[in-house]
């Protein structure tokens, strides 16, 4: 929050020249453009804090995910976790449209392009009650409107796009990274990089992208899992501003065996350091310095 500002500071003092190391091949970029760090201690979906915060949770219909499901910003919960507070995402299906909820809470302002993503996110194998199967997506990622079909400014990165029981002729479980240059929605067509690990990544995990020199580097648990560029025929450098969002939906309901189903996402904190490389751990020690130092949410992205 603003009126953090002097505990941000203290913590980014505190940290070394070594704890800043960069991602290999890659430049430091500007330096002082600021950060966005937010530890999730908020009532519910309905605090004010979330919205002075920047934060938007998402109401109403519309994709992706099910035609006919509903955003729903009570799925948006805050309990605590191995002693402190987490972002939830509950997202659950009956096997019908109407019985249908999807939940997604974003940065909805366009100021997020270059620099290095973190954020520490459970993601679940199983619903936490009812029938497992259903095809359910668990995410992170920054995207900017499609204006038109094929739009050439389109900009998304997807850091982490889980799917535990499959999809799009996935078997699962199988977790993405996608670098997006374009698309058009109806009918079909994208223009695209993509890597996957087709194994289960059930529980709690540190995911981290950077952008930098035309490169976006994805990381899991610290290992790099992919790494974009310009080369090729689509140049999947991100063109624009984006928002920061994450959500949960599902990809259809052809595998709902009967009940309820709630599968839940959290997440622990979210990072940004905006025109700046760090290594997935420098960008863990961050969050930790900001924590330790009693910093729960600080935003100082409109530096440069």
């Amino acid at each position: 929050m603003s009126t953090s500002g002097k505990f941000r500071a203290a913590a980014v003092a505190a940290l070394s020249v070594t704890a800043l190391a960069l991602a290999p091949g890659a430049a430091s970029g500007a330096a002082g453009c600021g950060a966005l760090f937010d530890d999730f201690h908020y009532g519910s979906h309905t605090d004010g804090l979330l919205a002075q915060h920047g934060w938007q949770v998402r109401s109403g219909a519309g994709g992706p995910g099910v035609g006919g499901a509903r955003w729903a910003p009570e799925g948006i919960t805050f309990p605590t976790s191995d002693g402190d507070k987490v972002l939830q995402l509950a997202s659950t299906t009956d096997g019908t449209p109407a019985g249908t909820t999807q939940t997604e809470i974003m940065q909805p302002d366009r100021r997020f392009f270059e620099g290095t993503y973190a954020a520490r996110i459970r993601f679940s194998d199983a619903p936490a009650s009812g029938p497992d199967g259903d095809r359910i997506n668990q995410t992170f990622f920054t995207i900017s409107p499609l204006r038109y079909a094929n739009d050439p400014i389109y900009s998304e990165l997807d850091f982490s796009e889980y799917l535990p029981n499959g999809g799009w002729g996935e078997a699962g479980p199988v977790n993405f990274q996608t670098s997006w240059h374009t698309y058009t929605p109806d009918p079909w067509y994208a223009e695209n990089k993509s890597d996957s690990q087709r194994r289960s990544i059930d529980g709690w995990h540190s995911v981290v992208a950077t952008v930098s020199d035309g490169h976006v580097r994805y990381y899991i648990d610290g290992a790099l899992v992919a790494d974009h560029d310009r080369s090729g025929p689509f140049d999947v450098y991100p063109r624009q501003n984006m928002s920061l969002n994450v959500n949960q939906w599902f990809i259809d309901l052809t595998q709902h065996s009967g009940g309820t189903s709630t599968y839940l996402e959290q997440v622990d904190w979210v990072y940004y350091a905006k025109n700046e490389v760090l290594t997935p751990q420098a960008a863990a020690d961050r969050a930790a310095s900001y924590r330790s130092s009693g910093v729960r949410f600080t935003d100082d992205l409109g530096g440069c």
